[in-house]
């Protein structure tokens, strides 16, 4: 039986070469507000800041409402222009959430981890 990697945790932001995280086929989970969704290809854009990720929705029964933060944990795909989709396994509603909190968290998170 196949493992399924966790999603790493990710700003939207971080999304861009040269980073690690950019790379095809990682497993990735990423928080943002939804800016826009495409009924008929399942494809949804969520933005955090000045950054902005599509998400391939397609295998998730979620009611996806613009404006609303959403997080998605799925596998990274790079199509051939270096465009990134995350093709997600798994979302869920985040409405409540502060994410400049959020973001805060994160960073202790990780300074906490890099200091073991």
């Amino acid at each position: 039986m196949a493992t399924v990697a966790s999603g790493a945790l990710v700003n939207l932001e971080e999304l861009v070469p040269p980073s690690p995280h950019f790379n095809h086929g990682t497993s990735l989970r990423v928080t943002g507000k939804l800016q826009k969704y495409d009924v008929e290809t399942a494809i949804a854009v969520i933005v955090d800041g000045n950054a902005s990720l599509k998400v391939d929705t397609q295998h998730l029964n979620l009611n996806l409402r613009i404006g609303s933060i959403f997080q998605f944990i799925g596998e990274l795909l790079l199509e051939p222009n270096h465009e990134a989709i995350l093709k997600a396994r798994v979302g869920r509603n985040m409405d409540g959430m502060d994410l400049n909190l959020y973001r805060q968290t994160l960073q202790l998170l990780r300074d906490f981890q890099a200091g073991r």
